[in-house]
């Protein structure tokens, strides 16, 4: 939607300004089948009763004028409720949304300075910014764009002698963000000034990152090792190539400061740890919730910028494990941290880097509030993001089931995305428009699907088993399959230009076969397309009576947790089973579970014991100890709120081109 401004600066906007691949419109991008069922969930849930069970978010705000809380708690909030309201158009989210964004624009001070006179901190409006501009972008609302000049040229004046400091300083790349969304609708040269004045005064974070990096768990608090700032920090760069358009440059310094918390702080989850600040790469140590959904947007920039298929890639092992895993299934509470290997979800003491010990629990509040606040912006985000316009058509960020109303040039395209990915390998896409000239569509190829890119033992791309694409009906070759003469995936994408307006249906086919991770004392961590399988013990879920909020609850395993793998090098002809995708999608409760599971082949590892609260350290592998083998039924991570994820070995691993041995890497 455009958006009309009456800015006073006369500039012709550059079409070559800001992101690449641009973003849609919010609401432009809707979700259907388990996807909007997840939405539903979370809308009926904590982010629609939020306002009504915590006092923060209540009438007493800050941020809605009252005397209560006026840092960044309404901000964080709202960050989450108009996009999920506007990708769900829900009337009534959209109601509890409109008394906030009233107060927020009613709030300038002549000298353009807005918010809660009781705090002056710039951290705080720049969440705020971002809750802006996803509204005008949304609803076309033309007073936002004259409030953010009247902000930034208070910025522009101001932070020479009132610089950012503190969670401001680290975090300083999202407020340039916004800085570029309102140079994109005006040009104004001056704009970039201020985004010069900002990265200035932003914590170097590749720098940091990619050749300073603190190599086990913190033990002291800083900015530079607090996970959420990790998160976000890790789009500096990409913001910086968008002023400087050294994106090469920026790519490989992002890509360096990835390989660098993968080295220390990689877990077998695929992220880095964060219980409060980086934990080191023990399967215990916990990852934050904020810092989760911040690194979902973290990666939602990247792909604007570097247009990468692996960007999608993160950007789905995000959603597809570490998000649905933060909350209970029905989206009523969360957990401050979780672990790869949680064994027990209970208040005790663990070794976090820095929380308390109700940290791991389900509930409304559980150590501290940031969390409660923040945790609404992960899914309907995910919604927003998973298309991009690109100069000469549209492109696919993430595959979920969805729909999109948009336009190319002048001409409307509607786009039906009908599939259960990722429980199930096929995707299918129709498109309808009444365009008759070609346009691009561009198909991300998870690097995954060809090349076991995240590690583990590929699955055989080169084979009859890999990607398959079709149009119309009619195949389509790749050819970064075998060599064969085909279209080129080019960094993760595939071209398909044509009149699509009698294409007929796109289906792409990326089959999951399971492959392994090795992790420190010859474990394994087990991959399935786009999902980490993990085993489930069963959970027998305890609640605090009298809690506050919708409730809180403590998770118990049922039976023996204590696993280990065998015969990892044939993981790849391990056997999947499929099932129906439940009203809660992300669920192992009812009587059909988990809608995929893996069958992998495993034994007890008798003498792998609890440590306290939690699992110990995966024995060493090979396991000599094992109870008789069996059929380990292998999980979605995001299912399973009770779960081993790491896993000892039995037998040795062997090197992949042995013929006849296991193989790994």
């Amino acid at each position: 939607m455009t958006i009309t401004t009456t800015s006073t600066t006369t500039s012709t906007p550059a079409a070559d300004t800001g992101r690449p691949h641009r973003p849609l419109a919010l609401g432009s991008i809707t979700p259907r089948g388990w996807l909007r069922d997840q939405l539903r969930l979370q809308a009926t849930g904590i982010t629609g009763q939020l306002e009504a069970i915590w006092p923060d978010v209540g009438p007493d705000s800050g941020w809605l004028g009252g005397p209560g809380e006026n840092w960044e708690r309404g901000p964080y909030y709202l960050d989450g409720l108009i996009p999920l309201a506007h990708v769900l158009h829900d009337d009534r989210l959209l109601a509890l949304a409109t008394p906030w964004i009233e107060w927020i624009l009613g709030s300038q001070r002549d000298d353009g300075f807005f918010g809660p006179a009781g705090n002056d901190d710039w951290w705080p409006r720049m969440v705020a910014l971002k809750v802006l501009t996803q509204h005008a972008d949304a609803t076309g609302d033309d007073r936002v764009a004259p409030f953010l000049e009247r902000y930034f040229r208070h910025q522009l004046v101001s932070l020479p002698t009132r610089p950012l400091t503190s969670w401001g300083r680290a975090r300083g790349a999202d407020n340039a963000l916004s800085v570029w969304w309102l140079h994109e609708r005006t040009g104004a040269d001056w704009l970039l000034d201020l985004v010069d004045l900002l990265a200035a005064q932003t914590l170097p974070w590749d720098d940091y990152l990619a050749g300073e990096l603190i190599t086990g768990p913190a033990r002291t608090f800083s900015h530079r090792t607090h996970g959420p700032n990790v998160a976000m920090g890790l789009k500096t760069g990409a913001v910086a190539a968008l002023r400087d358009r050294d994106l090469r440059g920026h790519v490989g310094r992002t890509e360096a400061s990835f390989a660098a918390l993968d080295r220390w702080h990689g877990q077998a989850n695929g992220w880095f740890s964060g219980d409060e600040w980086l934990g080191g790469r023990e399967a215990t140590a916990g990852i934050e919730t904020c810092q989760v959904v911040e690194m979902m947007f973290t990666e939602a920039v990247h792909a604007q910028v570097y247009g990468r298929g692996v960007d999608g890639d993160r950007l789905e092992s995000l959603a597809y494990n570490l998000l649905p895993a933060s909350s209970d299934p029905e989206m009523r509470g969360h957990q401050y941290h979780q672990q790869a290997n949680q064994v027990e979800v209970s208040v005790a003491r663990r070794e976090w880097s820095f929380s308390s010990d109700d940290a791991g629990i389900f509930g409304l509040e559980p150590h501290f509030g940031c969390c409660t606040a923040n945790l609404h912006q992960g899914w309907p985000k995910f919604v927003a993001h998973l298309w991009l316009r690109d100069d000469d058509g549209l492109r696919v960020v993430a595959y979920a089931p969805s729909a999109v109303e948009t336009t190319v040039d002048d001409d409307a395209v509607s786009i039906t995305v009908d599939t259960e990915y990722p429980f199930e390998e096929t995707v299918t896409i129709r498109v309808s428009t009444e365009r008759t000239a070609p346009f691009a569509l561009r198909l991300r190829i998870p690097g995954w699907a060809s090349t076991g890119g995240d590690g583990g033992a590929a699955p055989g791309a080169d084979d009859a088993d890999g990607v398959r694409l079709t149009v119309g009906g009619v195949p389509v070759a790749l050819a970064a399959q075998g060599g064969e003469p085909g279209l080129p995936v080019v960094d993760g994408y595939v071209t398909l230009e044509r009149d699509w307006s009698s294409a007929g249906d796109v289906v792409l086919v990326l089959p999951m076969r399971a492959r392994v991770v090795r992790r420190e004392r010859q474990a394994a961590a087990v991959r399935l397309g786009p999902l980490t399988m993990v085993y489930s013990p069963g959970e027998r879920w305890v609640e605090h009576v009298g809690a506050p909020g919708i409730g809180e609850w403590e998770v118990h395993a049922q039976q023996s947790w204590n696993w280990a793998l065998a015969e990892v090098g044939h993981a790849p002809d391990w056997r999947v089973t499929r099932g129906v995708v439940s009203g809660a999608p992300w669920s192992l409760q009812g009587r059909r579970g988990a809608p995929v599971v893996l069958h992998a082949p495993g034994a007890r590892a008798t003498e792998w014991r609890m440590s306290g609260a939690q699992a110990d350290l995966p024995p060493f592998s090979p396991v000599l100890d094992h109870g008789p083998d069996d059929d380990l039924k292998l999980v979605p991570y995001g299912s399973a709120r009770v779960r081993v994820t790491e896993f000892p070995v039995i037998g040795n691993w062997r090197d992949i081109d042995d013929p006849g041995e296991p193989r790994g890497r």
